[in-house]
């Protein structure tokens, strides 16, 4: 359950990232109050919201191919790895 919350997180914030990165590679300190005007903020916050649903789409579609997971168990007395049915 954390790896997808972190994962939604992630993707959310990779908008901001590549802004500051923009920004400190023209050389520029990026946490200066002018350059985040709040039209830039909403563009940037409209960018996370759609790349972090298009990776939860993505996660659905993935994670529905590998069908039911069956996990570890002692068979005969042998350890059986969980698996993918």
């Amino acid at each position: 359950m954390w790896r997808a919350i972190v994962e939604t997180a992630l993707l959310f914030l990779t908008p901001f990232l590549a802004y500051t990165l923009f920004h400190a590679a023209q050389k520029r300190w990026p946490f200066v109050a002018d350059l985040w005007h709040k039209r830039i903020v909403v563009a940037l916050t409209i960018a996370g919201l759609v790349t972090a649903i298009a990776g939860m789409v993505a996660l659905s579609f993935t994670m529905r191919e590998q069908g039911a997971y069956v996990p570890a168990h002692v068979e005969n007395g042998k350890l059986v790895p969980g698996y993918f049915e």
